[in-house]
């Protein structure tokens, strides 16, 4: 039996029964592997004559690059012997932050041939950012695209740098292992423990945790996400998310890979939703995953003028609103299908094809994932923190937090992983998201959930997002206030303001109820995420005769 044998068999029942939740969940068993190796053990083998296309590249301009699986295969080789050349072995930690490009996914195959472990990076980080990732990352080796290279002019080290897209002095160019074999011999075997992946988590809250996971984690863990979304072999997946952050991996790698699914890219110098839905057509995507804040603006573009070739649709990154789920059906006949899951797993809780969706649930855990809602006292309750089941522990949490003492969630003896999410679970078994622990806030001694709030606001056709934190208050502690962002045409004001305090009133219970409101940007993480603990200090931090621009108090109408 190969090593791949047995992760062949869990990913094959999964897609004979992709259909069949409450079998697969029954049955479902994570392979148990002492030695694995997934560029080497299945890919490759996979790649193995295979011309099937796995990777499409295309551009705005209508340029396009495609790759097959065979080609991956050989030209990861090729760069795996190019980086052995330059020193890169086992264990190295290698940065790497490229856009979605060829060398990206060459790369990655490439270092985990080696055993190197990869830090995913995003373009956009800047020198400082970068400067904290070398240090805390243990970086020996960086790639990147050239025209970032000056990005490391500041950061003084030892490492190889290694650059494409154009020659730079003093760097090695990726471009020169065209010229190594397209074969590739390890240099021993790979344990399925070994670290694989350091992610920095987006930082909503503090500084952004790395996340180890291994070469069973996340390759043979997001087998979960691949029975959520729905992939089946031959599909064209695209996933709109930027290189550099754990959902890349999720669904521009291991989910279709997984499958036998092609992984397709878009690339645009500023994002236009018509361009990217007129994409989905031109292409023949069959398979799509966007975040909410994709989804939003999608909202803004009539969807029935933009035939599609979909079959299954989802969403991630943050609970999508019950709103866009309809417009889409309508549009398309196709419902979004909502998950959950972390940087530190893979996919947690997801709709399923072939299972009911209820509006505004994430869905049933998934096959392999054992979910429960604790209380404080870590008891199981209907309404509580989502946590996962260490005592049959999930292939695809991740080893650990690197460089940090554990953090609360992580030393407690409860024998659970917390992941700081609330959510509810109703009757019927389905999981409706709450908000982050540290978000979730009482006012006049009731809990309220921020993103019911924010949910209900952007169903007015004049908000594009919202984001509720509280606010301090004499009378009841705290009160429920909104940062709103408008969408195109829609002018803020006090007229706005009142029809929005009306909107909320008729939407929501009295002691939900909307008391403050202010126009303004809204502090976001590189990766889009909203920093509501910047907002939340702002609020905490203002005079209690403070009234700023563009903020209205419900009693001012």
């Amino acid at each position: 039996m190969t090593r791949a044998a047995e992760f062949l068999q869990a990913r094959d029942y999964l897609l004979a029964h992709r259909s069949d939740y409450e079998l697969v969940c029954r049955n479902f068993s994570w392979p148990a592997l002492d030695q694995f190796n997934w560029a080497l053990d299945y890919f490759d083998v996979m790649a193995a004559g295979n011309s099937d296309l796995a990777l499409w590249i295309a551009d705005e301009n209508g340029s396009d690059i495609k790759r097959t699986f065979a080609e991956l295969s050989s030209s990861s080789n090729r760069v795996g012997n190019f980086l052995r050349a330059l020193g890169a072995r086992h264990g190295d930690h290698v940065l790497l932050m490229l856009g979605n490009q060829a060398p990206l996914w060459e790369v990655l195959l490439a270092a985990m041939k080696l055993g190197a472990v990869v830090i995913p990076a995003s373009p956009l980080l800047t020198t400082e950012d970068l400067r904290d990732r070398l240090a805390r990352g243990h970086v020996r080796h960086v790639i990147a695209a050239s025209i970032h290279a000056t990005k490391f002019d500041e950061l003084i080290g030892s490492y190889t740098r290694i650059s494409t897209g154009g020659r730079v002095a003093g760097w090695h160019s990726l471009e020169d292992a065209g010229e190594h074999a397209a074969s590739f011999t390890p240099d021993g075997p790979t344990s399925a423990r070994d670290p694989l992946l350091l992610y920095f988590t987006s930082g909503t809250t503090a500084k952004p945790k790395l996340v180890q996971h291994s070469h069973q984690s996340y390759p043979i863990g997001h087998l979960s996400t691949m029975y959520w979304i729905g992939l089946r072999p031959g599909d064209l997946h695209w996933n709109i998310s930027s290189p550099g952050w754990a959902k890349h991996a999720w669904s521009c790698v291991f989910a279709p890979w997984n499958a036998g699914a092609a992984v397709f890219a878009y690339n645009q110098a500023r994002f236009i939703a018509g361009d990217a839905l007129a994409a989905l057509g031109r292409y023949g995507i069959t398979t799509l995953c966007a975040p909410p804040t994709v989804w939003r603006l999608f909202m803004q573009e009539k969807l029935a003028d933009y035939p599609v070739r979909l079959r299954e649709v989802v969403s991630a990154g943050e609970p999508l609103n019950a709103e866009v789920i309809e417009r889409v059906r309508a549009a398309w006949g196709l419902t979004i299908r909502d998950g959950y899951g972390q940087t530190e797993t893979t996919a947690v809780i997801g709709n399923v094809p072939g299972q009911k969706v209820k509006p505004s649930s994430m869905g049933k855990p998934l096959p392999g994932y054992k979910v429960e809602l604790l209380d404080e006292s870590s008891k199981p309750t209907h309404e509580g923190e989502i946590c996962l089941d260490l005592s049959a522990r999930p292939l695809g949490l991740m080893l650990g937090y690197v460089n940090e003492r554990l953090s609360p969630r992580d030393a407690r003896s409860d024998s659970y992983y917390h992941t700081g999410d609330v959510a509810r679970r109703d009757a019927d078994g389905y999981i409706r998201f709450i908000g982050r622990k540290d978000d979730v806030f009482k006012s006049s001694d009731y809990r309220l959930s921020p993103f019911e709030l924010e949910s209900a606001l952007i169903e007015h056709p004049a908000v594009a997002e919202a984001a509720v934190v509280p606010t301090p208050d004499p009378v009841r502690s705290a009160v429920p206030k909104a940062f709103l962002v408008l969408r195109a045409g829609y002018e803020p004001g006090a007229d706005l303001a009142r029809e929005l305090f009306g909107f909320i009133r008729r939407r929501l219970a009295p002691y939900k109820r909307l008391r403050r409101l202010e126009f303004s940007d809204l502090p976001k993480t590189i990766s889009g995420k909203i920093r509501r603990a910047e907002l939340k200090k702002l609020e905490l931090d203002r005079s209690t005769a403070e009234r700023r621009p563009q903020e209205f108090f419900e009693e001012d109408f």
